[in-house]
């Protein structure tokens, strides 16, 4: 296994790292104050090629691969984690639609969202009562002639309200005859369809640019061609998406991380107490080290998981444990950060207190950490 960058991931790597420092940090704080959905940010991701990592070219992404999208996620959530959220959900949801979606779906969709036509893409799978148990979902489509009839309520959904768009999922079995996640559906809704409702805005504690919203379906027809992949094979689909979505909410909180511990070691050098630098503690210096080596050692496994996807190998494993690990690390380095800039990191004059407050939401989305421990323990004892 071998993590030496080729050309084009460089290049990625390279052209996300500019435009962020350049274009989004200079915002990241406006965005997280005015909650606003940086959409010219977007347009300009999607201008790069970012909106669509790893999409084929063919249908207007880059095919750059997952090692790539986690480099390039990496360099935006340093920069903005609400950005980079927005960035993770529409790359996600182009590369289910490329791989599940017939032609027709995939001519539509994907060149949309690669180009930024479509500013972002939405994951409808979390409902009131549904969040870690997808067996529990109550939204429902139901056959009418050449349509299919939408009814129920999503929860928590990236981008909701500005998705060109979603990707649901919805009950399509009897219960009875289809328990659990047998019964399940995924169908494509365009934003605008007659019957979608969005629900209000959440009101956050971090990554306040990011749109969250609720959606209701009453009698939301769609048609026929709206269905994604096999009738009641929605379940695979989420769950193959989320292996790839955790590879990149593993990079959005390494790269949080990663601000969260360059600010400290400047802090370290300018701030001085009992007149020498705070950093010639050896308080701080450990504190530093172990941000640092957690850091690294989530970088290879964020790689690792990136890797074994692009080599079609298994991952689900492994995307679970860069993801628990990962996210974990990261609220812990944000909360080092805090430390050490005092009572400065309480502050919205630096970026500390933003950084804690955008990265702890990491361990709760795309699966929280108690269940990627289930997905680790499972597939030790499968």
């Amino acid at each position: 296994m071998d993590f030496t960058l080729n050309e084009t991931q460089r290049l990625i790597q390279q052209t996300a790292r500019h435009y962020a420092e350049r274009v989004i940090a200079p915002q990241a704080a406006a965005i997280d104050e005015e909650e606003r959905f940086p959409a010219d940010i977007l347009k300009g991701l999607a201008d790069m090629g970012l909106m669509a990592v790893n999409v084929p070219e063919s249908l207007g992404g880059s095919q750059a691969g997952a090692v790539a999208y986690v480099l390039a996620m990496i360099e935006v959530a340093r920069a903005c984690a609400s950005t980079a959220v927005t960035m993770a959900v529409t790359n996600m949801v182009g590369e289910v639609i490329a791989r599940f979606g017939t032609p027709e779906q995939r001519e539509r969709c994907c060149p949309r969202l690669a180009s930024g036509e479509w500013l972002a893409g939405a994951f409808a799978l979390s409902e009131p009562e549904a969040g870690s148990d997808p067996g529990a979902l109550r939204t429902t489509a139901r056959r009418d002639g050449d349509a299919w009839v939408l009814d129920g309520s999503k929860q928590w959904i990236t981008s909701g309200a500005y998705a060109g768009v979603l990707v649901v999922w919805a009950r399509t079995g009897d219960q009875a005859a289809y328990p659990g996640t047998r019964g399940i559906s995924c169908f494509l809704v365009e934003q605008a369809t007659p019957g979608l409702r969005i629900g209000r805005a959440e009101d956050k504690m971090g990554i306040r640019g990011s749109n969250t919203v609720g959606l209701h379906f009453e009698e939301c027809r769609v048609p026929e061609t709206a269905l994604l992949g096999e009738l009641h094979g929605g379940f695979k689909i989420a769950m193959m998406a989320l292996d790839g979505g955790r590879i990149g909410i593993s990079a959005q909180a390494l790269g949080i991380a990663r601000a969260a511990l360059e600010e400290s070691v400047r802090y370290a050098k300018d701030r001085k107490q009992f007149g020498r630098p705070i950093g010639d503690n050896q308080a701080i210096q450990w504190k530093l080290a172990e941000m640092q080596t957690s850091i690294d050692a989530a970088y290879l496994l964020a790689l690792r998981a990136a890797w074994m996807k692009d080599h079609a190998v298994p991952f689900s494993r492994e995307a679970a444990m860069a993801k628990m690990f990962s996210t974990e690390a990261a609220v812990q380095i944000c909360n080092h950060a805090v430390q050490i800039h005092g009572g400065y990191g309480y502050i919205r004059d630096f970026p500390a207190e933003r950084h804690l407050r955008d990265v702890r939401v990491s361990m709760i989305y795309e699966g929280t950490s108690e269940i990627q421990r289930v997905v680790i323990a499972r597939s030790m004892l499968s």
